[in-house]
């Protein structure tokens, strides 16, 4: 039976993009949320609409450069050390996936929730403040030269064989194209019809005003416990009141797991730290966001600062970074953008949640009727959070999704 009130949990990109979905199918939806927007995902992302962002960290020979992406205090990951033992088991799952089948399943699997998502989020936003946030742009990665390019040919072939396609951009074109950039970045790649969120903070805070305003329930505070009822999810428990629910959809990005055990579910996903430096009032802002592709992290215009994004830290949900990771962010940057000054700098840390397999978690919790579960999107949650949504929103109502949504079955790890 399509019920009649969901308790959505979880206000990020994926959570509010339920809620609004659901609302639209004519349901009674209640939106709860821990009221902390910076310590979300969506907060912090590099706010580009990655289309083409289809290929895992898991690739082949990833092995091999592990030890000293590990140990060399200049390559962009950082790991706390006390957390290797709680991370291990995961950890072991997730380089199992370094292989080129198993590449290619992932990236076939990521590419019907990311490929639109410019047209997702357009969709997703129509008649709504938020829809001023969306851009059109293209997406640039920025290599050496030719050869590094050539190195990562694995990885645009997949992208290829999915139907992406791009315009290279050698020596002077490369230049001519963006000359902000160092000139030792002397290849390019452009990759049309994309998108870029310009706040993606004001664009989650738009697109929750507007679900208040089309008749929604937004509820802050912490969720303490999940209701079942002879194995029916019937409500949420938060700020000592029950929430009686017909359905409840766990959207709550890395703190999913918490809630998923509270109905017998265990789930392999990690938090995964990500970082990223904003320079108010920069003095020098890229034409498109732009992938540096050798220093791992993106440069994105926004509104009234320059936002540089990416690396990874692993920690947990406790994981506080020391300054090594926004002084090798700030370093990087200003190698990559000579001559770059600004007046003011912010920095943010965020988890992103990362499942063994790389492809998110989109469905109905196994073993419990009337619980559903959409996390696990990684570094691609702001891209692929409206069509997650969506779909989500089609499974609680009882609509068949029009893509095949067993590659993302929350049952798989069972």
């Amino acid at each position: 039976m399509t019920p009649k009130h969901v308790a959505v949990i979880g206000g990020g990109i994926v959570g509010v993009s339920t809620a609004i979905w659901l609302l639209r199918a004519g349901q009674s939806v209640t939106l709860i949320d821990r009221g902390d927007p910076e310590g979300r995902a969506s907060f912090g992302n590099a706010g580009v609409l990655a289309s083409a962002s289809v290929i895992p960290v898991t690739m082949p020979g990833m092995l091999q450069k592990l030890p000293k992406m590990v140990l060399d205090s200049s390559e962009p990951l950082f790991l706390k050390w006390s957390y290797l033992p709680k991370i291990a088991p995961w950890a072991l799952r997730y380089l199992a996936q370094c292989s080129p089948d198993k590449a290619r399943r992932t990236a076939a699997a990521l590419q019907p929730i990311l490929s639109d998502s410019l047209e997702d989020h357009r969709a997703l936003s129509a008649g709504t403040h938020a829809a001023a946030r969306v851009h059109e742009t293209d997406f640039v990665f920025l290599y050496k030269d030719r050869k590094a390019y050539e190195k990562d040919g694995f990885g645009w072939s997949l992208r290829r064989d999915l139907g992406y396609s791009w315009d290279e951009m050698p020596d002077a074109d490369r230049q001519n194209y963006d000359p902000i950039f160092n000139l030792e970045l002397g290849f390019g790649i452009r990759l049309p019809n994309h998108g870029r969120i310009d706040d993606p903070n004001a664009y989650i805070t738009d697109l929750t005003a507007y679900f208040v305003s089309s008749g929604g329930r937004l509820i802050l505070g912490e969720v303490e416990d999940l209701i079942r009822e002879g194995g029916k999810a019937t409500g949420v428990r938060v700020k000592g009141q029950t929430i009686a629910a017909d359905a409840i959809a766990i959207t709550a990005g890395a703190w999913s797991p918490l809630l998923t055990r509270k109905l017998g579910l265990r789930i392999p996903l990690e938090a995964e730290s990500g970082f990223h430096l904003e320079f108010w009032g920069a003095t020098k802002m890229p034409r498109a966001p732009t992938m540096i592709a050798g220093g791992k992290f993106i440069a994105t215009p926004m509104e009234g600062r320059l936002r540089v994004a990416g690396f990874v830290g692993f920690g947990g949900l406790d994981y506080e970074p020391t300054k090594a990771p926004f002084d090798l962010l700030r370093k990087k940057a200003l190698a990559a953008i000579p001559g770059l000054s600004w007046k003011t700098e912010t920095q943010w840390v965020g988890h992103r949640p990362a499942t063994t397999d790389s492809v998110p978690l989109i469905g109905a919790v196994p073993g419990v009727s009337g619980a559903y579960l959409a996390c696990g999107h990684q570094h691609v949650g702001l891209t692929g959070g409206p069509k997650t949504g969506r779909l989500l929103a089609q499974i609680i109502t009882g609509t068949t999704p029009n893509i095949d949504m067993t590659p993302y079955a929350p049952n798989r790890f069972l």
